[in-house]
């Protein structure tokens, strides 16, 4: 994508993907340093979640960690980082992802409402590039969805897409929806993206 060209951005929440969403920021945050945060989703036929998160502001105010080799880790939520929540339509399970610039990545499962875990596949989310543009960065990540389950490959998936961004401020929360009065992105009410099962040849 070259830097600085326009972006048709869509600011339904309940849209489906292939347009660049705008990610808003939760009114009991302060934001000052960022002047947008968009994402543009791709489901594949092959069972591909890929993701590109840009991030549009003063970048010598916002605290990023520093680059290194994709790997994952914990507490990535606590600094920086971009975030996915995927669920299948209707049921109460989903996914957590969290994505950060220095390439560290980590992915949970849940049962229910906060109720899970960590996962430990290497394999989840290897594919994380980085890379500059003329007012902030860009962020691109596939998730494989065949090894969440079967099932997310053909399902029709409700995801939350959101980020966390430090500054000297402390922590803002940005989100395609905020159904609460703080900040919570495992509310199922901010997995306003509806993905569509891929078409079948």
């Amino acid at each position: 994508m070259a830097a600085g060209r326009r972006r048709d951005v869509a600011t339904d929440p309940g849209m489906s993907a292939g347009r660049w969403l705008e990610l808003k920021c939760h009114p009991a945050s302060r934001a000052d340093a960022v002047r947008a945060i968009q994402v543009l989703v791709h489901r594949s036929a092959s069972g591909n979640l890929q993701m590109t998160y840009r991030l549009s502001g003063d970048l010598s105010r916002i605290r990023l960690p520093l680059p290194g080799a994709p790997r994952s880790a914990m507490e990535v939520w606590r600094h920086t980082c971009f975030e996915a929540f995927i669920a299948v339509e209707g049921k109460p399970a989903y996914h957590e992802f969290n994505f950060a610039p220095s390439g560290e990545w980590a992915s949970y499962a849940f049962s229910g409402y906060r109720n899970g875990g960590p996962l430990s596949n290497e394999a989840m989310c290897r594919d994380i590039a980085v890379r500059a543009i003329d007012d902030g960065l860009e962020i691109d990540v596939v998730v494989r969805l065949a090894l969440l389950s079967i099932i997310h490959v053909r399902a029709r998936l409700r995801v939350g897409l959101s980020a966390v961004i430090e500054t000297g401020d402390g922590l803002s929360y940005w989100a395609l929806r905020h159904p609460g009065d703080r900040p919570d992105f495992h509310d199922a009410g901010g997995f306003a993206l509806t993905l569509e099962p891929p078409e079948r040849n």
